[in-house]
């Protein structure tokens, strides 16, 4: 089993992505808000630092700046979660578009397989 983790910085593709999961039987997903360091560190900083007071005029303050997207699944399903991620946002190479990686996970209760 694996922990795929998603950091979607795009959250207007997040209903899409989960639709593509679901059409591909990826059925178990938990989705939070979460925010990054440079959010943070602009408003904790923002006015004492000018790079940060820049940065946070750029970002949009009315929305969450990213939801973070977590699912546990068997190895052979990992491949194709990435596929759905990688249709559904795009390029993650570029800037500001998210991340993915994957966890190992060694034991669970509570999921159906």
């Amino acid at each position: 089993m694996e922990m795929l983790v998603i950091v979607l910085n795009k959250t207007e593709k997040l209903e899409d992505l989960m639709v593509e999961f679901n059409n591909c039987g990826i059925r178990g997903a938990t989705i939070i808000d979460s925010m990054g360091m440079i959010k943070v560190l602009a408003d904790e900083h923002g006015d004492d630092i000018p790079l940060f007071g820049s940065l946070k005029m750029m970002l949009n303050e009315n929305r969450p700046f990213n939801k973070t997207i977590f699912t546990v699944l068997c190895e052979e399903k990992v491949p194709i979660a990435m596929d759905c991620v990688r249709r559904v946002i795009g390029d993650l190479s570029k800037n500001g578009v998210g991340i993915m990686f994957t966890i190992p996970v060694n034991k669970t209760e509570g999921i159906l397989k």
